[in-house]
């Protein structure tokens, strides 16, 4: 994922733009895993806890949606596809 945060950052980023933030959504059957990436390998990375956002540099924190939320989200998501994929094989 550093990969990918940092082509952005250096090849689409601009000028008044703030550092690009990575973020993985995988979900399973049984687990939803929510991981936040940033350029340098030095930053915190917080991963499918609200707990280990707060690990996120301070400036962070309050901009981005916690790892919960997205968790929920994902959630929603697959379930309303689901509903739909179970609607169309009727």
């Amino acid at each position: 994922m550093n990969f990918y945060v940092s082509a952005v950052n250096k090849l689409l980023r601009d000028q008044v733009d703030q550092p690009t933030i990575g973020i993985i959504l995988c979900r399973s059957k049984k687990k939803t895993v929510v991981e936040f990436a940033l350029e340098t390998v030095q930053n915190p990375i917080g991963v499918s806890t609200y707990r280990l956002r707060e690990e996120l540099p301070a400036a962070l924190q309050g901009n981005l949606p916690s790892a919960e939320q997205l968790g929920q989200e994902l959630e929603a998501a697959a379930a309303q596809l689901e509903t739909q994929v179970m609607d169309k094989n009727q």
